[in-house]
């Protein structure tokens, strides 16, 4: 486990590395378009690392907000919060704030740079449908990733995904809106704004990937060692493979934040998807011993 916490944190840095290459390509062709006359290659650098910093660093709050989550406090659920208060001390992890998203298919996520700004929220038809034991299986999970140093990773590749999305916008609105170039120049760079507006939710979901699904497997393992009930996460995964996790409100960018995929979509899609089949996972938990 510890081995996996390290490679994380490595895998913090070379997912940094990749996609700020990219960054600098996409800034790049922007400079060249304006013929390196107005520093828009400094500028668009400097204003890209400003942009992944906050993201950074407000990513768990705009991840919350993008998928419409609302905090609550112990008086709302208080189920839902003796559960995460028994996990945290059994994790030996500060108390994550907890959220509710309005939506009946049953999912969760967790978010957080490091433990202390950290938290944890399911939707409502998680906690409609799942039992005590299936509702802590699923929170631990979820710890897991918390614990794991699982999220740094995540809002990691979160700020950089927004920044290429940003980046490419701004390419394909300059392509039709903007710039006083030569008339060959402008039908170059509408092609090159085009393919970078196309490119953008698939180097998102490449930066998804990035995020190896072992992760998810390794965050099955440590929960279920931490419930030492492994039937629980079984029991909830059956459920939600039977119900379908798929959201109502369908966010790419932090799709991989979730529990099961929050995705609608078959077929090529699953391709794509961070999260290894459903199946597969069961498989694995059922051939775990835990042992006291």
């Amino acid at each position: 486990m510890y081995s996996q916490i390290a490679a994380n944190k490595r895998r913090t840095i070379y997912i940094m590395v990749v996609f700020f290459v990219l960054i600098g390509v996409i800034i790049w062709l922007l400079d060249k378009y304006f013929n390196g006359g107005t520093g828009i290659f400094y500028g668009a650098l400097i204003g890209s690392a400003v942009y992944a910093l906050f993201s950074y660093f407000a990513g768990s709050r705009m991840s919350l907000a993008l998928n419409g989550a609302k905090e609550i406090k112990q008086k709302d659920n208080p189920r839902l919060f003796r559960i995460v208060e028994n996990l945290a001390i059994t994790d030996g992890l500060p108390t994550p704030k907890v959220y509710i998203i309005n939506d009946p298919a049953p999912n969760a996520f967790a978010t957080g740079r490091n433990p202390n700004n950290s938290s944890v929220c399911v939707t409502s038809g998680l906690l409609d449908i799942m039992d005590d034991k299936e509702l802590e299986a699923v929170l631990s999970h979820e710890m897991s990733h918390i614990k794991n140093y699982d999220m740094r990773v995540n809002m990691i590749s979160f700020a950089l995904t927004a920044v290429i999305s940003l980046l490419a916008d701004i390419m394909i609105n300059i392509a039709f809106f903007g710039g006083n170039n030569k008339e060959e120049n402008n039908q170059t760079f509408v092609i090159l704004g085009i393919v970078a507006a196309i490119l953008a939710p698939i180097i998102a979901s490449l930066i998804q990937l990035a995020i190896s699904r072992e992760r998810e497997y390794l965050a099955d393992a440590t929960g279920a060692y931490t419930t030492r009930y492994p039937e629980g996460l079984i029991s909830a995964l059956q459920k939600i493979e039977r119900t379908g996790s798929a959201l109502k409100k369908q966010n790419t960018a932090t799709a991989h934040f979730f529990f099961a995929n929050p995705l609608k979509g078959h077929g090529i899609t699953n391709l794509f998807s961070t999260h290894p089949p459903t199946a597969q996972r069961i498989a694995r938990l059922q051939k775990m011993e835990i042992t006291d």
